[in-house]
Formats: structure tokens, C-alpha cells, sequence
């Protein structure tokens, strides 16, 4: 019992120190805007098939800054801005907790392209919404992003993983639960 007790210490205390070095997190609004203005372009630049999408979606929810450390237990947190037509219209925030086999700890950001008015409506109107409940999410990586067009856009909502740092086994959105906050 005091090894889990030593381990969970150890865990908060790596996320408040990464939480407040100013790479995981933005203080304010402003913040948040500039931090996920500059990874949308990042992403554009890195997966063109993401800007495609852009142009379809009817929101953009973009976390540029999620922190996850684990030892056995897990966590992960970030916040980020929802756009509609280029503009912010809402901030969430990002938590995901895990157990297992894992040690680590690494930064990412990620982006949910709702394609569709009822995955916008379900984000709004769900009191937390939990990635792999509700709409279906498609994780693209560089094989999917070779065969997304147009004409074969099906899915309520694209991810992209990106700017990955750090150390740890695995990066999954499954499990994160996002909220809306007030900034």
C-alpha cells in the first residue's frame, strides 16, 4: 500500500510541475487561441489531409498541449479551443487516467475535426464527453490520410495525434473525457 501511495505522489507531483512550466498549459484564453492557432498550422503543414478536412468541418476541437505521466497509474490533461469558421467558440479541457503496465511521461496534441452538425451537438450538449462513446472517432495516421477525400469522408470525427515529446509506451484518446470550461 505504500509503494501505490509513493507512486501516486509521485505522479502528482510530475503533472503540477508540468502543468505549471508553461508547455502544458494555458494560463488564459488568449493563450489557448495562440497555442492552438500554432499547431493547426503546424498540422496543416505536417498532414495536408487535415487541412482538407478544415474546410469540411462544421468545428475544430484542438488540444495543442496534453500531458500524460504514469507509473502503474496514469494521467493525462490538457486544455484546448473549439473553432467554428476559424473562430473560438468554447474552451474544454482533456483528462484521461490509466492503470497498468506504463512508466513515462511525454506531451502530444491532438485534434477532433467534427464533421458533422450532430457530433458538434453531441459535444455541446453531453455533460462530458467521452472519447469512444458517442460519435465514432477515426484516429488517422499516415495510412488513413492516403485515402481520405472528399467523396470518402464517412466518419462523424477525424483525430490527428501530433507533436509528440517525451517517453512513454502508447498514446491513445480512449478513455479521455472532455469538458467544457469557462475561460
Amino acid at each position: 500500500m505504500k509503494l501505490t501511495k509513493l507512486i501516486t505522489f509521485a505522479l502528482a507531483a510530475l503533472l503540477v510541475i508540468t502543468q505549471w512550466n508553461g508547455t502544458a498549459s494555458a494560463a488564459s484564453a488568449a493563450g489557448i487561441d495562440a497555442d492552438a492557432d500554432a499547431a493547426l498550422s503546424k498540422l496543416y503543414e505536417v498532414q495536408p489531409v487535415a487541412k482538407m478536412l478544415s474546410e469540411k468541418a462544421a468545428a475544430i476541437l484542438v488540444f495543442p498541449n496534453i500531458v500524460k505521466a504514469g507509473f502503474i497509474v496514469g494521467g493525462q490533461y490538457g486544455q484546448g479551443a473549439l473553432r467554428k469558421k476559424g473562430e473560438t467558440v468554447g474552451y474544454y479541457s482533456s483528462f484521461g487516467a490509466s492503470y497498468g503496465l506504463q512508466a513515462g511521461a511525454q506531451s502530444f496534441g491532438y485534434a477532433l475535426f467534427l464533421m458533422t452538425p450532430s457530433a458538434v451537438e453531441y459535444l455541446d450538449n453531453s455533460d462530458g464527453w467521452e472519447i469512444g462513446v458517442g460519435p465514432s472517432v477515426v484516429v488517422v495516421d499516415a495510412g488513413i490520410a492516403r485515402s481520405l477525400t472528399t467523396t470518402t469522408l464517412k466518419s462523424d470525427v477525424y483525430a490527428f495525434i501530433f507533436d509528440q515529446k517525451g517517453l512513454m509506451a502508447g498514446i491513445g484518446l480512449q478513455g479521455s473525457k472532455i469538458t467544457r470550461i469557462k475561460k
